[in-house]
């Protein structure tokens, strides 16, 4: 009879639900990198308008310096977001390692209750062998004893009884 786990439906369901949370932090993931690009675009504007700022027209500086300051402010919001971002990733990553731990421990109680099968089916053969060898061996005896026997009588026949 092959190893059945009693509980393998939970340590299915337990699985599941780790490779779902898995997804979900991937998905974090996915959002600080999106914000994280977002940062470098916001600064590469920035870099882009200053340079433009020199070389552009005295009446053009009021305009440039609003722009500048919302794109600081954006960078600010976005500066936010990326620490939300991150927050949220963290708090994820926490309830993955939680899951995972649960798996681990039905992973282990698994095992060691497959070694206990195995031992136990073990133990049952080696059983099993030892009680045909204790019918090998009074078979065997008894073979040796009825040889005995019958040597006897044969020894008996083979006396002469009118001697005495």
């Amino acid at each position: 009879m092959a190893f059945r786990y009693r509980l393998q439906k939970i340590l299915d369901f337990r699985i599941k639900k780790k490779e779902a949370q898995l997804l979900v932090v991937q998905q974090a993931q996915a959002e600080v990198i999106r914000i994280e690009k977002l940062i470098a675009q916001n600064a590469a504007e920035i870099v882009t308008a200053r340079q433009n700022m020199r070389k552009a027209d005295f009446s053009m500086l009021e305009a440039y310096d609003r722009y500048l300051k919302s794109l600081y402010d954006k960078e600010k919001e976005l500066q936010q977001q990326k620490e939300e971002a991150e927050e949220v990733l963290a708090q994820e990553k926490a309830k993955l390692l939680e899951l995972e731990k649960g798996v681990k421990v039905l992973e282990k109680h698994k095992e060691r209750a497959k070694e206990a099968y195995i031992a136990e089916e073990n133990a049952a053969e080696l059983k099993r062998l030892s009680e045909v060898a204790l019918q090998k061996f009074f078979q065997k005896a008894q073979e040796a004893n009825a040889e005995e026997l019958e040597a006897e009588l044969k020894k008996l026949e083979g006396m002469n009884f009118n001697e005495y």
